[in-house]
Parts: structure tokens; C-alpha cells; sequence
């Protein structure tokens, strides 16, 4: 790696965790223990019960854990990736959360993602927009 290369990741990197960026990374790590507990009990104790609400909460703490290390690690491929994985994670969101309203007996327990994440303030459906319109504006 040159010496301009790797002088530019720091820049990004730093850019990446600075003011908002800073509190998204909190925020997606908040989100991703919440999420990562919330599963692993659910699916350890009763799965049986809502095996695609389960499913789906795990999923959503699998994408949290990875744009949290994508936003921390910094650089322009971290920066891309967690620009992908913030839009994949918005749509999650708006198909589970639409899912929800419109066939609650499809979910006999709620997931993340549920109801647009209003069991968590609905910050899952504000998260990913926060996030791609940082990701957007600390681009080079």
C-alpha cells in the first residue's frame, strides 16, 4: 500500500466516525447487541413458535453487526459496503414492517423489524436512512 493510499483510508476512516458518524456506529452497535440477544434467546427458546419472526430477527442483527464493523473499520469499500448493506437493510424494513400490517397472523411474535420497528422507537427504519445519507455525503 502507498504511502497516499493508506493516508486516504485514514481520511475516509476518520470522516466515517466523526460527529454523526460517530453516533451512527453507536447506534448500529446498540442495535446489533439488541438484536444478536434478542434472537439467539428467541431461537434457543422458542423457536417452534415463530420460526420466520426468529429468522428474520436474526438476519436484522447479522446486518447490524456488519455495517457497525463496516462504519468502524472506514475506508472507500467499507464506505460501499455499508452503503449496500443500509439499502438492503431499508428494504427489509419497509417489506417486513408492510408484511406485518398487512398479515399479522404471518408473525405470531413480532421481529426487529417489525411494524417498521416501532417495538424499537423506530429507529430500524430510521437507521438506514441516517446511514445512507452519511455514507453518501462523506464519499471522497
Amino acid at each position: 500500500m502507498t504511502g497516499t493510499t493508506a493516508e486516504e483510508a485514514r481520511t475516509t476512516r476518520t470522516r466515517l466516525v466523526k460527529g454523526p458518524g460517530l453516533l451512527l456506529v453507536w447506534l448500529y452497535g446498540v442495535m446489533s447487541v439488541g438484536a444478536v440477544s434478542r434472537s439467539v434467546y428467541q431461537i434457543a427458546t422458542e423457536y417452534d413458535r415463530a420460526p420466520l419472526a426468529y429468522s428474520l430477527s436474526a438476519t436484522a442483527a447479522v446486518v447490524y453487526a456488519f455495517i457497525t464493523y463496516t462504519l468502524f473499520r472506514g475506508g472507500e469499500t467499507a464506505r460501499r459496503a455499508a452503503l449496500v448493506c443500509c439499502a438492503a437493510e431499508l428494504v427489509g424494513v419497509l417489506t417486513v414492517g408492510t408484511w406485518t400490517l398487512a398479515d399479522p397472523t404471518a408473525f405470531p411474535d413480532a421481529t426487529v423489524w417489525s411494524d417498521y420497528g416501532m417495538g424499537y422507537l423506530f429507529i430500524p427504519v430510521l437507521l438506514p436512512v441516517t446511514g445512507m445519507l452519511w455514507l453518501r455525503k462523506s464519499r471522497r
